[in-house]
């Protein structure tokens, strides 16, 4: 790893630690507007909103016509990696705390390592990556059944739930990888965006009873400006800057933004399970990505793995 992040610069690092920020935060705002929006409203609004601030650049790059000539994979990639996991998130958030949540969803490249072994590349599995996925899910039981975790029906569920959502998170790619790759990425996230939201605002209207608050008004806008619209904004600018194989590493920061914000704004307990977890996850889950090794060649041509 430190062969990869050596070269990165001034400019490269303030992205990576503004990435870091921007996609360690949705798992506190999510919290807190669930608290009086619906999971549905939260997605319709997430994800409008960030469609209509990166609209205009979309129309200026141009990367429009592309994303409607894919239509078809265009949606598949939004649903997996926006629609179902941006409700699935929400929903198991009115249960768990964000910092687990934010935790869980860091195992994306466990599931995206076994992915790859299934589909034929026993590479994945050399010693390094092997151990870091025993880590990785060993991390993950310790999280969430060690000492100090409720574990009740419900929020195994809910936990369950993250982890599909992870499991999304590691397919997604796959379209990028196979179907996508004449597609401008500003395109497709700006098509999947606008459809998911369409999609999910009557849901929302129908299944919000309650007034909301200001406080969770106010997160649901964060989290459409600031997690979505500005995010991805960042994340491009990351890409251009380190390469599309370098830019993702700063997931493994982001559950250690989760974990914290949610202990500090929202008083969410660090239990002695997620202490002894914790490590063994973001470990395992960067063994199984990396293998220990600086990224080979034919790895920094890989698409990033989008996260929000």
């Amino acid at each position: 790893m430190n062969a990869v992040v050596a070269r990165i610069g001034a400019r490269g690092w303030f992205l990576f630690a503004t990435m870091s920020l921007l996609w360690g935060m949705p798992y506190l705002f999510i919290k807190q507007a669930v608290d009086s929006y619906s999971p549905a409203s939260v997605v319709a609004g997430r994800t409008l909103i960030g469609a209509i601030v990166l609209l205009p650049f979309a129309l200026r790059s141009k990367a429009l016509g592309p994303a409607f000539r894919r239509i078809g994979w265009v949606l598949a990639f939004g649903a997996l990696e926006m629609g179902g996991p941006f409700m699935l998130l929400s929903h198991a958030e009115q249960t768990i705390d964000s910092g687990l949540a934010g935790l869980l969803v860091a195992t994306v490249p466990l599931f995206g390592a076994l992915i790859a072994f299934f589909g034929g590349d026993r590479g994945v599995f050399r010693p390094a990556r092997a151990i870091g996925l025993g880590l990785g899910f060993v991390g993950v039981a310790l999280v969430v059944m060690g000492p100090g975790m409720a574990t009740g029906g419900t929020h195994l569920l809910a936990v369950g739930e993250v982890l599909l959502v992870a499991v999304c998170y590691a397919v997604a790619p796959f379209i990028v990888v196979h179907k996508l790759q004449d597609v401008p990425t500003l395109g497709a996230i700006t098509v999947s965006l606008s459809a998911v939201g369409l999609v999910y605002l009557p849901i929302g209207l129908l299944t919000q009873h309650e007034t909301p608050t200001a406080s969770s008004t106010t997160a649901l806008v964060a989290l459409g400006l600031l997690c979505t619209a500005l995010a991805f904004i960042a994340f491009f600018a990351l890409i251009r800057e380190v390469g599309p194989a370098r830019a993702p590493l700063f997931t493994y920061v982001n559950p250690v933004v989760a974990v914290i914000l949610g202990a500090i704004v929202l008083a969410e307990p660090i239990t002695p399970g997620l202490l002894i977890g914790f490590p063994l996850v973001v470990i395992g889950c960067w063994l199984a990505a990396t293998g220990g090794l600086r990224l080979r060649r034919r790895d920094r041509d890989l698409p990033p793995v989008v996260q929000g």
